[in-house]
């Protein structure tokens, strides 16, 4: 009999999606390790690890802000609570290895972890380095990275690209549907409602969102990350008479905040799973995105023609200019966007091959893929 003791590998982040997919991307690749994720009370996180089958733990969330606040002197309180509290969970817990990818919720685990001599992996996910990954990569053993560029700003840099989801989900054969104004089956949506997360909602449906086929309106995915971007979700809105004219729309609109607007070739959602993102992300024949590297690795890795709006002043601009320099994406500033301008670029995409072929090739060369295979390998040898 085998007694030998399952490693235990405590992950770490929060607040967004934009930190737990690529946790899971890696745990997929790993056997003979148990996993328990600390993070936000609040955040998406909880939601989506535990449908994935790893326990959850929250702790004390607390962030340091780079600007003059009366929040930061509540935070302080807050950020040495977390670190009491997560020197007291690797006390009881003894894990063999901790694994972030920012967030500033990770940074007193990081910190206890280092003080306990944890084992310690850190990655880079944007182009520019965040607060909270500078404050821990100085206690990292090993700092993985999504780009080249980014070997700069770290020691123990090693440039792996960015771990993603999507080949867990194989490509299933889209449905031919015929649109017209009536309301679709619900074997014929993007995600069926009963396969919807808790709290996801969908609105009505006109004819069925697939490609392919003749007379079906091609498809629109747009997503303003995992909280939702009001800037986006009010560009629809206002748009959407016109843009449900010559395509179907797919619109995540970010928990709480969707409208709930009943129209033909439109639907809507709060906030989809993984494995649903990928669904739709497949079946799309251009997106519309924030620029969080989550969902920029899942558009680079299926090679899908992007319209990317960055959150102005953030480390989102400078994803979009690695995509701009590609050729890569349409980039648009949000400050100088109507409605108009908004239509006018998803209409040409959808109306021009040449520029979907070009555009589908240069995305895909702007992430090294097999980051999962590549982080995966460096795991085992620092639990070896």
């Amino acid at each position: 009999m085998n007694n030998k003791k399952k490693k235990l590998i405590f992950l770490t982040g929060g607040g967004t999606g934009g930190s737990v997919i690529p946790l899971l991307a890696v745990t997929t690749e790993l056997s003979g390790v148990d996993f328990l994720w600390l993070g936000t009370q609040a955040g998406l996180e909880k939601q989506i690890v535990e449908k994935e089958g790893i326990k959850f733990q929250a702790i004390i969330n607390g962030k340091w802000r780079r600007y003059f606040s009366l929040k930061n002197f509540i935070d302080i309180f807050k950020i040495i609570g977390s670190f009491f509290q997560s020197v007291w969970l690797i006390l009881i817990k003894k894990p063999d290895l901790i694994m972030s990818v920012g967030s500033f919720v990770s940074v007193p685990v990081v910190w206890a972890g280092w003080l306990l001599g944890v084992k310690i992996l850190v990655h880079q996910q944007d182009a520019r380095p965040g607060l909270a990954n500078k404050l821990m990569a100085p206690f990292a053993d090993i700092v993985t990275v999504t780009f080249e560029k980014s070997l700069d700003d770290y020691k123990k840099a090693v440039w792996t690209g960015n771990p993603t989801k999507i080949m867990n989900y194989p490509s299933r054969q889209p449905r031919r549907v015929q649109t017209g104004h009536r309301r679709a089956d619900e074997d014929e949506l993007p995600v069926s409602p009963a396969s919807l997360s808790p709290g996801g909602s969908s609105a009505s449906r006109g004819g069925g969102i697939q490609n392919g086929g003749k007379n079906v309106l091609p498809s629109a995915l747009i997503v303003g990350g995992g909280t939702g971007a009001q800037a986006i979700n009010d560009l629809v809105y206002k748009g959407l008479n016109e843009l449900t004219k010559f395509c179907q729309i797919i619109h995540i609109t970010g928990k709480g905040k969707n409208k709930n607007i009943k129209a033909d070739n439109y639907c809507s959602y709060d906030f989809l799973d993984a494995k649903q993102i990928m669904e739709v992300l497949r079946k799309s024949n251009v997106v519309v995105s924030r620029c969080g590297m989550g969902l920029l690795t899942e558009l680079s890795y299926l090679g899908k023609p992007a319209i990317l709006i960055p959150m102005p002043n953030s480390h989102q601009e400078d994803n979009a200019k690695i995509f701009a320099d590609k050729n890569a994406a349409i980039i648009l500033n949000q400050k100088d966007l109507t409605p108009e301008k908004f239509i006018k670029e998803i209409k040409k995409i959808l109306d021009d091959e040449v520029l979907r072929s070009m555009l589908r090739n240069n995305i895909k060369g702007v992430i090294k893929t097999d980051a999962n295979k590549r982080i995966e390998k460096i795991i085992n040898k620092l639990l070896s």
